[in-house]
């Protein structure tokens, strides 16, 4: 990590004034949720330096959170303690809880060696490579998300409202989430209804580097914790429910020339506005879409969500301003010109689904070969019969992950074998699982 310009002893300080009586000290895990410790104030200090002690394995537990044999921090350690060592530039106030303050962290061995397997640490090693090819990397990712009873797990309200005045703040939740997301420096953009009952989007400024991904954690841990707060439920479940939209995270990105401050993605003298070095980065994300989406989807019900005419990707495509691709260019000719993936869900973890994003772009910079997949030219990309079709299962992605070697490789050795190993368990648990489906199908007439 890099260091910080704060001390832990001058944010105790300016924290014990302000009457923070704690602070959690949390981790990322492979599923973007939030684990934690719950520090007193007076403790913290001691525990910033030395390293928080908490179960080694917690960042590779799976969905349900069962320890995993293989996943290479459990039986092959000895269930050995990490140490979490706080980022200082993560320090916030956390506006919906009680007198409490925030650290994101990563774990390291005793020995000092990192978690090389843990999503912050993935995706900084990412945007270090791209710092080295004179690039910062700027991002914004947009989440879905359902708010629910809680007794009953249904939706407030039904029918098609997309972008209706009264539905966009027909539950006070989403006022609440506007008022206190703010104040954690979150700068909120835009909130409306999404094409679901009692689905919405709330979307946030974008920023430069790992910010963008802190950001996305605190707003989808946050947004759960102020649900409960209020008595309801909210979901980022990809697709909660069969006959309704599913929800996904759209990952923005852009590429920024740290000496100039210029947009690399921008060329005016291009008949679309972009670049030669945009048209690579597409490229790489079109080479790489099969073993992306292991991250951009990562699970099992993640997969319902690829359907044509649904505003998600079904093929492997790019396209201008087109909301069926699977890429779609952001062009406006200005310095906000950037690349918008569609693929992400709402299930996604903010680290990975960047890292995935970012990962695929740079090796189609390094290929320096200009998008050999053409763009959508007149119609939807969906509706184009020549674009190769999109993963249908978890399953073929994480084969496909496996397989391509480039891809993963940068993702890190370590990582990838973790990472696959926790997924391919909870594949083999649903597969050992009798659904309702299979039981009103076939249980009493055959």
């Amino acid at each position: 990590m890099a260091k910080s310009t704060k001390t832990i002893a001058d944010l105790v300080r300016a924290w014990k004034s302000d009457g923070i009586a704690h602070v959690q000290f949390e981790l990322p895990d492979m599923h973007g949720t939030s684990r934690s410790k719950l520090v007193p104030i007076d403790h913290v200090e001691g525990y910033a330096h030395k390293g928080l002690n908490m179960y080694g394995g917690t960042v590779v537990l799976d969905t349900a959170s069962s320890v995993v044999a293989n996943t290479l921090y459990n039986e092959e350690v000895n269930y050995a303690d990490q140490y979490l060592i706080p980022d200082l530039e993560t320090a916030i106030i956390v506006p919906w809880l009680d007198r409490t303050a925030r650290l994101i962290c990563e774990g390291s061995w005793e020995d000092g060696s990192p978690q090389k397997a843990a999503p912050r640490w993935v995706l900084r090693q990412l945007l270090n490579k791209a710092d080295s090819l004179g690039y910062a990397v700027k991002l914004g990712l947009e989440y879905e998300f359902y708010a629910l009873s809680p007794d009953t797990s249904e939706p407030y309200f039904g029918g098609l409202h997309i972008f209706n005045t009264l539905r966009n703040r027909y539950i006070p939740l989403i006022d609440q989430i506007m008022d206190e997301m703010p104040k954690a420096g979150i700068d909120l953009i835009t909130a409306n209804c999404e094409y679901a009952p009692s689905q919405f989007e709330i979307n946030f400024a974008p920023t430069n580097g790992i910010v963008a991904a802190d950001q996305a954690f605190t707003f989808k841990n946050g947004v759960k914790t102020i649900a409960h707060q209020m008595g309801q439920n909210a979901t980022f479940m990809t697709k909660p429910f069969s006959d309704t939209a599913a929800s996904g995270c759209h990952v923005h990105i852009g590429l920024i020339k740290k000496e100039t401050g210029e947009n690399i993605f921008l060329d005016n003298s291009d008949h679309d506005g972009l670049s030669s070095i945009a048209r690579q980065f597409i490229q790489g994300m079109m080479d790489h879409t099969p073993a992306s989406m292991a991250l951009l989807a990562p699970t099992i019900n993640c997969y319902s969500r690829f359907k044509p005419h649904t505003f998600a990707p079904s093929n492997i495509s790019w396209g201008p301003q087109d909301r069926s691709a699977a890429v779609r260019a952001k062009n406006s000719r200005d310095d906000n010109t950037h690349l918008e993936n569609r693929l992400g869900t709402g299930l996604s973890n903010p680290y990975l689904a960047i890292a995935a994003v970012l990962a695929a772009g740079l090796i189609g910079i390094e290929n320096g070969k200009e998008a050999k997949t053409p763009k959508a030219k007149s119609g939807p990309a969906e509706e184009n019969p020549n674009y190769a079709k999109l993963p249908t299962t978890i399953e073929e992605s994480l084969l496909a992950l496996e397989s391509d070697k480039k891809f993963s490789s940068l993702l890190g050795e370590e990582f990838v074998q973790a990472y696959m190993t926790m997924r391919w368990n909870e594949v083999y648990r649903f597969r050992s699982h009798i659904t309702d489906w299979e039981k009103q199908e076939y249980l009493e007439v055959y």
